[in-house]
């Protein structure tokens, strides 16, 4: 089974984006209070906001509201685990983060910005540029090859020079493909396709990585693979958003959000000492099953 490692600390963006509002309402104080535990007094700052959000959708003479004023921050650096039975809203929430759709009421900021107000193009600009998505079907193009999947973000802003695939071919070895370069989504496998998915994410530093049931197609030893990549990746200082419905996925978290009816049900955090348990479980019994397999 494939192990990832830590390859920089920190987390700082590279980019000339807006920087992220410096503010501590909420839910950020925990994770200051813990950064303060180790030393650093600094506030984290926000990679989103979400203040009273509602959503409402009209259906037929009918007016369904999917979220009824949602709140909780991210702050940078955080894991975040959002769960919720069929109908509780994390499908509109999800919509929402990835600026798929604006909110009805509310705010929902993106570092300083409220994406309430913006215009659709300026929509499109954020979702190219500050959110890095994966998704459960990992979403490549089958004609392209690895590097230039992970090149399409930088190919819709117009950022195609050597040192841009220079990067793209840094993140594909980032993430242990280094060499399938030149491979297809085809000659894959699942586990691999969803790797270049999450270098895809990375290829612009982005605000956050949003991650919609990332883990659902694959066998357990191939999560378990994507799964150390989150870590590692979360390690590093990145924000991670994701959306599951598996409470072994949410065990390795640093929050678990849970909605129901459209509303935010709890935000606890899980316990370090059960994570780290949780991690080395799983991990074993892929360990486990992957040496069974190659012994049959």
């Amino acid at each position: 089974m494939r192990r990832f490692t830590s390859s920089r600390a920190g987390g700082e963006r590279s980019d000339d984006a807006t920087s992220p509002v410096s503010v501590l309402p909420g839910d950020a104080a925990a994770m200051h209070s813990a950064s303060s535990a180790r030393g650093d007094t600094r506030p984290r700052r926000l990679a989103t906001k979400i203040d009273q959000l509602t959503k409402e959708y009209v259906l037929k003479s009918e007016t369904v509201r999917a979220l009824r004023g949602v709140s909780f921050d991210v702050p940078e650096g955080d894991y975040v685990a959002i769960m919720g039975p069929s109908g509780s809203g994390k499908s509109t929430l999800l919509n929402l983060l990835g600026c798929l759709d604006k909110p009805t009421k509310g705010r929902l900021l993106l570092g300083d910005d409220d994406i309430g107000s913006m215009s659709d193009d300026e929509l499109a600009e954020i979702r190219s540029r500050r959110i890095g998505f994966v998704f459960q079907s990992y979403n490549l193009i089958q004609q392209l090859t690895v590097v230039e999947n992970i090149q399409v973000p930088l190919y819709y802003q117009g950022r195609m020079d050597a040192q841009q695939r220079q990067r793209s071919v840094d993140l594909a070895v980032r993430v242990g493909l280094g060499d399938r370069l030149d491979h297809r989504p085809a000659q894959l496998s699942g586990g691999q396709q969803q790797r270049v998915a999450i270098a895809r994410s990375l290829v612009n530093d982005p605000y956050f990585i949003l991650a919609d049931e990332a883990t659902g197609n694959l066998d357990s030893v191939t999560t378990e693979e994507i799964l150390s990549l989150f870590d590692v990746l979360h390690e590093e200082g990145r924000t991670i958003i994701m959306v599951t419905h598996e409470d072994e996925v949410a065990a390795r978290a640093r929050r678990v959000v849970r909605l129901r009816d459209g509303m935010l049900h709890s935000d606890s955090l899980n316990d370090e000492a059960r994570r780290q348990a949780v991690r080395q479980s799983q991990r074993q019994a892929a360990e486990a099953v992957s040496k069974n397999h190659g012994d049959t």
